[in-house]
């Protein structure tokens, strides 16, 4: 069954925002910074201090966050800074969504469903403009 929370892209202070929130909201924060994870070979050590995913529960209300990982040509921009997080298990089904949403997509920040030591990822920005995240399990 697929799910989706908030997701928020920060330029390096995602940490620090999240601890805010969490002190707002109060509930569980956990952050991973990317030199802490198997990705950490991925991406230049320039970045091992970013944070990889930031995740506060407090009752219903959920939040997941990461620190902005792309290329070093593409600044983040008012909109950019959000997306809508798609929690799946079964790969079939998160790539039926993926699909879908795909179908006029921007080509420029296009990642397809790929698999990566945490699980499959991608993401996209769909025809209107709004930017999609997708984790789910590996495929089997």
């Amino acid at each position: 069954m697929l799910r989706s929370i908030p997701f928020l892209l920060f330029d390096g202070n995602c940490a620090e925002a999240m601890a805010f929130y969490h002190s707002c909201l109060g509930g569980e924060l956990t952050i991973s910074k990317l030199g802490d994870s198997p990705m950490k070979d991925l991406l230049p050590k320039e970045k091992h201090q970013r944070t990889i995913n930031a995740n506060l529960k407090s009752g219903y209300i959920e939040i997941s966050a990461s620190d902005w990982m792309s290329s070093p040509t593409y600044e983040p921009h008012p909109g950019d800074t959000t997306a809508i997080f798609v929690i799946g298990e079964g790969y079939e089904e998160l790539k039926a969504v993926f699909d879908k949403l795909s179908s006029g997509a921007e080509k420029e920040k296009f990642q397809d469903l790929h698999d990566l030591p945490f699980g499959t990822y991608g993401q996209l920005t769909d025809r209107y403009g709004v930017h999609w995240i997708f984790k789910g399990d590996k495929r089997t």
